[in-house]
């Protein structure tokens, strides 16, 4: 573990503040940054600051002593400003040592300096000028790590590293909690689900309908897995989303469920009871792969690379387009994928036998 470039008077260090203010996957891929915080400073009490509703997937997280939600408040101005003083005093109060923001927004960075912490510690950025007089230190040209530290969490990990935190483990890895685990046997049983039974998670939906697929296509996943292997398929998802997914419930031969809505943490403790995750570019298979859940991507034109482990256990299908990936909000920023429309039914299902007979191997 390097240390070279820690604080000069690390027993001084006594409580920490990472802040992530990022989305989901965010949170997932930056567990590995609070495990090597919590190496690197053991007797310190570690927190993190999360937007809502992202901190029940770290309720149970054993390396931090508390997890800090930023609330968007709404209301009259009066009452706006009344819940933001108050939030400013829980910060200072918490007497915060040393403070690490993970992102570059304005917000991590205003926060970070509210605390008052006297080391605050972040990554450069251009605009707005303000941005980097915040923090008492600030980090530039960061290198990546080489494989097999994985891609997703290095982007937190490079941050830590250059203050001389660093850990032999990258892997993302969350903790279900007893609440949320009740919650999910409650849930399967309501659906008729045995606990020792067996079954495939699906997320069809991502927060950009450019990264989705053709629900006629996910159709036929789901009753070719039915008819081969007679294993349920649950349809997981936001709340927001339980029409999408009962209309995709309406299309298959049985066998499918709808499970969406809950918190994340309820959602994540759904995904953990099952064999196999199956979705697109969104957090749930962040959070799968976290949970050491074999999962099966389907990426269009955003890059995967930078982002997410691809083995055996973990495979990332692409349309096999020479434009992919783009890296746009579909084609021409139009909100449509072509290459997504493209990608047959057939190639998911044979990556999902690739899975399933590691999957046989090994057991």
């Amino acid at each position: 573990m390097q240390i070279s470039n820690r604080f000069s008077k690390p027993h001084q260090i006594s409580r920490i503040l990472i802040i992530q203010l990022g989305d989901i996957g965010d949170v997932v891929l930056a567990t590995p940054t609070v495990r090597a915080v919590k190496e690197a400073y053991p007797h310190a009490r570690v927190s993190i600051m999360v937007r809502k509703p992202c901190g029940s997937l770290l309720a149970a997280d054993p390396n931090l002593y508390e997890v800090v939600e930023v609330v968007k408040v709404r209301g009259s101005a009066f009452h706006v400003m009344k819940e933001q003083v108050k939030f400013i005093r829980r910060l200072r109060r918490a007497r915060y040592d040393l403070v690490i923001d993970l992102r570059t927004d304005d917000r991590g960075a205003i926060m970070s300096f509210l605390t008052g912490a006297r080391e605050r510690v972040g990554r450069r950025c251009v605009k707005p000028f303000w941005h980097d007089l915040l923090f008492t230190r600030i980090l530039d040209n960061l290198p990546a790590a080489p494989p097999p530290v994985h891609p997703g969490a290095d982007q937190s990990l490079r941050i830590v590293r250059a203050i001389g935190i660093d850990t032999h483990d990258s892997t993302p890895k969350l903790h279900i909690s007893s609440k949320d685990q009740e919650y999910a046997k409650r849930i399967l049983a309501e659906h008729g689900l045995l606990p020792d039974g067996r079954w495939f998670t699906l997320n069809p939906f991502s927060r950009w309908k450019y990264k989705e697929w053709d629900d006629e296509k996910w159709e036929q996943v789901i009753n070719s897995l039915r008819e081969r292997f007679n294993i349920p398929v649950l349809l997981i998802g936001s709340s927001q989303e339980d029409s999408a997914a009962e209309s995709i419930v309406s299309r298959c031969n049985g066998g499918a469920h709808n499970l969406t809505g809950g918190s994340i943490g309820e959602m994540a403790a759904v995904i953990a009871t099952s064999s196999l995750h199956i979705g697109v570019d969104s957090a749930a298979p962040h959070i799968a792969a976290a949970l050491g859940i074999p999962t099966v991507t389907i990426h269009g034109p955003l890059d995967w690379r930078a982002w997410r482990a691809n083995d055996d256990l973990n495979k990332i299908i692409t349309p096999q387009m020479e434009c992919v990936p783009c890296n746009r909000k579909g084609c021409d920023d139009s909100g449509k994928s072509q290459c997504m429309k493209r990608l047959e039914a057939d190639v998911v299902l044979q990556e999902i036998d690739r899975v399933l007979s590691v999957l046989k191997e090994i057991h």
